[in-house]
Order: C-alpha cells, then structure tokens, then sequence
C-alpha cells in the first residue's frame, strides 16, 4: 500500500474528505518522526511502539566484491515494537481474519514437482561450462 492508497482508506474509513485524512496523517508521521528523534518512545496502546535506537561505529564491508573493511558510521534508526494484541491478530487463524477482510488465497496445489532426471553415463549431452 502507498501513500495514495493509505490516504484514500483512511478517508473512507473515517468518513472524511481525503485532504484532511492527508493532513491528519502527514501530522501523525511528523510528530512520532520528531518526538522520538528527540529521545521519547512514541506507543500506541493495541498498535505499538515507535522509538530510536543508536547503532555505534563498527567495522564491516560495504561491499561483497570489495573484501577490505572499512569504517561505517554511527547512526540512529527508528524501531518499531508490535503490541501483544497486534501480534495476536497477525497470527489468527480462521475466523478472526477473516472477520478483518484478508481473504486472500493461500492455499497450494497438490501437485509436486517431479525430481529432476540425472542425465546416465555416456548420455551425449554436456554440461554447461561455468561462468567465472
């Protein structure tokens, strides 16, 4: 779901025109973005919690085809924490989500794939040369 499509849901759902729904939600992300840049833990009761956490200075690769290590920086990232009641509802089964609207297909055929034939000795087909 992008920006668009969050903003066109909210407004539906809250039955408000799609500015304000806009506007209201520009707002939330501006404020959890500035109240926990500053060191606070922004929590949602049912939802979750949003917070900063610092990652120090540490050596690694930048690169898997450049082996020399090199310094990266440290940072601040953002960390989100689910609430219980959030990682329940995510693994419900059944009814409940149902119930929430995600009746997307997930089940598989029963057909498998049958295992690859291994080519017998002598066979006049070769092998693919390697790429390096």
């Amino acid at each position: 779901m992008n920006k668009s499509e969050l903003v066109e849901a909210v407004s539906a759902r809250a039955d408000v025109d799609r500015r304000s729904a806009e506007r209201v939600l520009s707002v939330f992300f501006e404020t959890v973005s500035s109240e926990t840049r500053g060191g606070d833990k922004v929590a949602w009761p049912g939802f979750g919690s949003f917070r900063a956490v610092s990652r120090a200075a540490r050596m690694g690769r930048t690169s898997p085809r450049d082996p020399t290590p090199k310094r990266i920086a440290a940072s601040t990232a953002m960390k989100f924490t689910p609430s219980t009641s959030l990682k329940e509802f995510m693994n419900a089964k059944g009814q409940a989500k149902k119930a929430a609207g995600t009746t997307k297909k997930t089940s598989k055929t029963t057909a498998t794939k049958a295992p690859a034939k291994r080519a017998a000795k002598g066979s006049t087909k070769k092998a693919a040369a390697k790429r390096s």
